[in-house]
């Protein structure tokens, strides 16, 4: 072979080994992040054929002016390579962005669309006792073997309320739910409003021979959507009186803490199974068999946690020492 040959096959054999040590580099890059080895894949082929023209120029014996001259030339298509692999990067974080939004939104999507199921299947079962009921007490009327028909129009009112309840929560879960839902707020005495709902289940509360007081400091505000807070604030009070048992007491407190109100309802339910309090506010829990006394649908905590969250807050319950203790925290108004 002629020296001119020997220098190619040299030059050649360089810029492969060059190129090997380089893709094990870039390989090895990719492991630990792929936009870095984008950047470095064409950089590294830039950085062969230099070697290679090292190695080729130099066993050709040419003399070192010459030799950097083509060094140089090759050299100067380096920035070029990097702006490639950026331009490449910057295509795979675009596409990997892409592809990890879309899967958040199949995962989401097929999370709500398993929610409504059981939505659906709880609702209906849980429809069909109350008006399994109606049925029952219409017919009874009927047949002319409930002749107390003032009391059996009454177990009809008190049936077809349990239903309405039910078809109200529904619609507000589902609304609460919605991807674009907005809330209409105003600055709201916290205080003002914790009496309020205190007072409206006063009746409750004496009807289950369970103690219900509450209260707040004066001039505790925040801007909320006052109906949505005022009815999460009411389940939990509703919940906490249903678990207590007779001579029990449920307490309902608002304070400030750590830039939010905080709103408390303490029962003497007894607690909730440890394994149990991380699944409170999910939609149809109902818990332990002790706790299954609940004429809903297992949606008012439910309620609760998308009225917390829809302001930007936290819904939380943890065990007490007769009971359990559940907090809404919202933001404060700023200033």
């Amino acid at each position: 072979m002629n020296v001119s040959t020997n220098a190619l096959l040299f030059s050649a054999g360089a810029a492969a080994v060059a190129g090997i040590a380089g893709a094990a580099l870039v390989l090895a890059i990719a492991r630990v992040r792929v936009v870095a080895a984008a950047i470095a894949a064409p950089l590294v082929v830039v950085l062969s054929m230099a070697a290679g023209v090292v190695a080729g120029g130099a066993s050709m014996l040419l003399a070192s002016d010459d030799l950097a001259g083509l060094l140089l030339i090759v050299l100067a298509s380096v920035p070029a390579a990097v702006a490639a692999g950026i331009v490449i990067a910057s295509r795979i974080q675009h596409a990997a962005r892409k592809a990890a939004e879309a899967a958040a939104d199949a995962e989401a999507a097929r999370r709500v669309e398993g929610q409504r199921r059981d939505l659906v299947a709880w609702i209906s079962h849980d429809l069909r006792t109350p008006l399994a009921g109606i049925r029952a007490t219409a017919e009874g009327i009927h047949d002319g073997v409930l002749p107390d028909v003032a009391a059996a129009a009454a177990t009809i009112q008190r049936n077809a309320e349990r239903m309405s309840d039910m078809v109200d929560d529904l619609l507000t879960l589902s609304r609460l739910q919605a991807p674009s839902v907005t809330l209409e707020r105003s600055e709201v005495d916290i205080g003002d409003l914790v009496s309020d709902t205190v007072a409206s289940l006063a009746p409750i509360a004496r009807a289950d021979d369970v103690s219900l007081s509450g209260g707040a400091p004066t001039g505790l505000r925040a801007s909320v959507a006052p109906a949505e807070l005022r009815r999460a604030v009411a389940n939990l009070v509703a919940n906490g009186i249903r678990h207590s048992p007779p001579g029990g007491r449920v307490e309902v407190t608002a304070a400030r803490r750590d830039g939010a109100v905080v709103i408390a309802v303490a029962d003497t339910c007894g607690g909730i199974a440890e394994a149990d309090l991380a699944h409170v506010f999910e939609t149809g829990w109902r818990g332990s068999a002790a706790r299954r006394t609940d004429a809903g649908a297992g949606l008012g905590l439910a309620i609760v946690r998308e009225v917390a969250e829809a302001h930007e807050g936290t819904a939380s319950v943890r065990n007490a020492a007769e009971g359990c203790v559940f907090e809404i925290a919202l933001p404060l108004t700023a200033g």
